[in-house]
């Protein structure tokens, strides 16, 4: 089957774009945020494509006066991959690795928005992700992530909330490859093995640079994959390049009862010597749940048939467990970093968090044991 796709030369197999060319759980996908620098406002946007699945999903939310509001909607794909919109959620990509725009048009739910994105600095590569559960990939992903500033206007409830430049900040990441998507494998793997996943993402936004730290953990602590850069910002045509790390590592305190940061810290490295600290001290956490990720209703790739939409709200001060679906979080902070001159900034971002099963540093023994 021939689609818009195929008249670009974006091919990576001999076949049509409409077959991805690997098995069943190839995903495509766009994730958004954007905030205030103090945190009162926060909004997210991701947007799914599953070939093989043949749907593509998105979800919109709003964190607005403490209640965070989700809007989810899927259809079928009918093998379309240019055709970004889903419900009343759609994407553009207005200027390549420059902007993009987030659209929500009117609906019964009463959230919608007109969102465009500009880089702050150009997009960051992140290292391959492949990660294996015996003789199966569970992952084999790559990922681009690049902050940036936002404009336009989001509306709740008849609340309209301006977006400028110069007071909202946010990160973006495209991500594609395999990944468990859909329904489950109706048939596990031998011999069975307790979940294990140890998960810390944190790109931060400071006046003059951004920061990119992730870390995948095994059970003993070791990382199997983990990367930190520090770049400056782009100037018009000026694009100042990423400065990757020698050596990147984190410290977390977590939340007694739970599996969520209290605080944490970050310790990079510089190639041509001298460290970098920044302290995290999260302030409120934003549900990954609203944007699918774990959501028992609206989970990614879920066939909801030609076309679903739905939405919920809840008050974030209501949600009192740390186990799934409300394991998984991005946790608004604000960020302190020193330099190896003594010299410091300000700044404020995200740190994403999920943490499953065993992690000898962290103290967790089991698959949900909490914090003491």
């Amino acid at each position: 089957m021939l689609t818009k796709a195929d008249d670009f030369p974006i091919h990576q197999t001999p076949e049509p774009i409409a077959f991805a060319g690997t098995d069943r759980n190839f995903y495509d996908r766009y994730f958004f945020n954007g905030y205030t620098r103090d945190g009162e406002v926060f909004f997210a946007a991701a947007l799914g494509v599953y070939p093989h699945l043949n749907i593509m999903d998105a979800s919109f939310c709003v964190v607005h006066d403490g209640v965070q509001h989700n809007i989810h909607a899927s259809r079928c794909l009918h093998m379309e991959r240019l055709d970004t919109h889903v419900g009343p959620i759609a994407i553009e990509v207005v200027e390549p690795l420059k902007s993009l725009r987030v659209k929500v048009s009117e609906n019964e739910h009463g959230i919608s928005a007109d969102l465009t994105f500009h880089r702050r600095a150009i997009a960051l590569k992140e290292p391959r992700f492949t990660y294996r559960n015996g003789p199966r990939t569970v992952m084999d992903v790559t990922r681009l992530t690049q902050n940036g500033t936002w404009e336009g206007w989001v509306e709740i409830g008849g609340t309209r909330i301006e977006v400028s430049r110069d007071a909202f900040v946010g990160t973006r990441d495209r991500s594609w490859g395999v990944r468990p998507i859909g329904a489950a494998d109706p048939q596990g793997l031998l011999p069975a093995a307790a979940p294990q996943f140890y998960w810390l993402w944190a790109p931060l936004n400071f006046d003059d640079r951004i920061t990119l730290y992730h870390l995948n953990d095994d059970a003993h602590g070791d990382a199997w994959n983990t990367n930190a850069v520090m770049c400056g910002l782009a100037d018009g045509q000026d694009e100042a390049q990423p400065e990757e790390m020698a050596k990147c590592r984190s410290e977390i305190e977590f939340v007694s009862g739970s599996r969520h940061a209290r605080a944490a810290r970050l310790f990079f490295t510089r190639r041509g010597g001298g460290d970098i600290r920044i302290d995290l001290t999260p302030k409120w956490q934003f549900y990954m749940l609203g944007l699918g990720y774990g959501h028992p209703e609206w989970g990614h790739g879920q066939n909801k048939g030609e076309l679903a939409v739905g939405f919920e709200r809840f008050k974030l001060s209501d949600i009192k467990s740390y186990a799934p679906p409300h394991l998984h979080i991005q946790a608004f902070v604000t960020a302190e970093m020193t330099l190896p001159d003594g010299e410091t900034r300000s700044g404020a971002g995200i740190l994403e968090q999920l943490v499953v099963g065993p992690h000898a540093p962290s103290g967790f023994k089991d698959i949900l044991d909490p914090a003491k």
